[in-house]
């Protein structure tokens, strides 16, 4: 059935759901848009510095709604629908920012400039982490739930955990790595398992490590210049 103006709206998805949708997504371009200008030129593979903890917080929390709001579309869609209306999705949203905000302070603890073994190892541990119960088990929770914001932003970050460890180590400012991880987050919360991807996507990580490991001179904007 149409609504005013001719647009007509996805089936199963409310008139609130789509104006919480619609936010939603047009706050991941913004998001996307301020990380872009502030990690401009600070890209520097496994040597990379994170600056001030004030500065790193605010460019990771960015980086995290650019690349978490698009992969929360269908959860705030299920929030609208099911728990209340638009109203509900912002405390949801928020919350499950917070965890990923949260997850940036360990990462600015831990994270030094390193090497390509680091690097190289941790990719490999990521490619083999997708192949665990764990990993699917987080999965499809991140899928299929949409209570507690927090809760659900604990559940999306076992199962991508991996995928921004990878980031971590490979740049954690690259905005290349970071629209691949992007990629394949969102990928995952949208689209159920399927061996035919999940298998040839866990192997090409672990090649990826591998290759890091082997040759690291092969993996563009890995390590500075010398």
């Amino acid at each position: 059935m149409g609504v005013p103006g001719g647009v007509e709206r996805p089936a199963g998805v409310s008139p609130a759901a789509a104006v919480a949708l619609t936010v939603t997504l047009g706050l991941a371009g913004v998001a996307w848009g301020v990380a872009v200008v502030h990690m401009s030129g600070m890209a520097m593979g496994v040597a990379t510095q994170l600056g001030s903890f004030g500065f790193f917080i605010a460019v990771w929390v960015a980086m995290m709604a650019a690349m978490m709001l698009p992969g929360l579309a269908p959860a705030v869609v299920r929030r609208a629908r099911d728990w209340g209306g638009a109203r509900t999705v912002p405390v949801f949203a928020v919350s499950y920012l917070a965890v990923w905000a949260l997850v940036g302070v360990v990462v600015y603890e831990v994270d030094r400039p390193h090497g390509t073994l680091v690097a190289g190892a941790v990719t490999v541990a990521a490619g083999l982490y997708e192949f665990t119960p764990v990993k699917q088990h987080f999965r499809r929770r991140c899928r299929d739930m949409s209570g507690s914001g927090f809760g659900f932003g604990l559940c999306c970050l076992g199962s991508s955990i991996g995928l921004m460890a990878m980031l971590v180590v490979l740049g954690v400012m690259s905005i290349p790595w970071m629209v691949v991880i992007t990629v394949l987050a969102s990928a995952q919360k949208f689209l159920p398992p399927r061996v035919a991807i999940d298998v040839p996507v866990a192997l090409a990580i672990t090649g990826l490590g591998i290759l890091i490991l082997a040759a690291p001179a092969a993996v563009p904007g890995l390590a500075p210049p010398m």
